[in-house]
């Protein structure tokens, strides 16, 4: 492969794991104050039961938000102006330190409404329904969207042969196909190919016993590197 041909595969990998893989950064909604982790740590605060947020916390981490809990509950009751600056307070922290075991910076917490990734909404969809037709859709319909525009580009294109320009042009439509096809099976296979992130989404955990809100995240090189050239 010639060094041209072997930046621009690389690039289009590189834009192929941008979107499957993308960054808990640029995709999560677990800092935003609709998000599932400010939704369990407001109903903790009303209920005193503090064991749904802990599913969010990493088990090193977990000392930290029970003497935050503690704290806030206690603040709480000194009035009504108190309970808003507790109640924003315990919602800040147990966010940071969420994303500080996903390995994520925390800047702040992000008022409800903003726009969430389909893949997100539909993952969040299916959670409470108990549902996952509509995400299996989403899915499949991108896949197979996404095979069919790249497939096309490769099929309009003639076998390296004599022609040795029309041969780099097929080459140049099949490399990003085989990186494309291989970084979204290995995605869907999870971490048989090494491609789960520090969710653990198979056992539900991480390495240290606790979930992460943001598939993806972590590792995408390794499904690239396999196939390079």
């Amino acid at each position: 492969m010639t060094p041209t041909l072997f930046r621009s595969a690389s690039l289009a990998v590189a834009l192929v794991l941008a979107t499957l893989l993308s960054p808990a950064i640029a995709r999560a909604h677990c800092d935003t104050l609709d998000g599932p982790v400010a939704a369990a740590s407001r109903t903790a605060l009303a209920s005193g039961d503090l064991n749904p947020v802990l599913a969010w916390i990493q088990p090193a981490h977990e000392a930290e938000i029970r003497d935050a809990f503690a704290k806030a509950r206690a603040a709480r009751a000194a009035g009504p102006e108190a309970r808003v600056v507790a109640d924003t307070w315990f919602l800040e922290t147990v966010i940071r330190v969420h994303r500080a075991g996903e390995g994520a910076p925390f800047t702040g917490l992000k008022p409800a409404g903003g726009p969430v990734d389909p893949a997100v909404a539909a993952v969040d969809r299916a959670a409470a329904s108990g549902d996952a037709k509509e995400l299996e859709a989403l899915l499949v319909g991108a896949v197979r969207a996404g095979t069919r525009e790249r497939f096309g580009r490769l099929a309009a294109e003639k076998a390296p042969g004599r022609d040795v320009a029309a041969g780099r042009r097929w080459v140049a439509a099949y490399v990003p196909l085989v990186h494309w096809a291989e970084a979204v099976l290995a995605t869907a296979h999870g971490d048989a190919h090494g491609t789960e992130d520090v969710h653990g989404a198979e056992a539900g955990q991480t390495g240290s016993g606790a979930p992460d809100a943001h598939p993806g995240a972590a590792r995408p090189a390794a499904a690239a590197g396999r196939h390079a050239r």
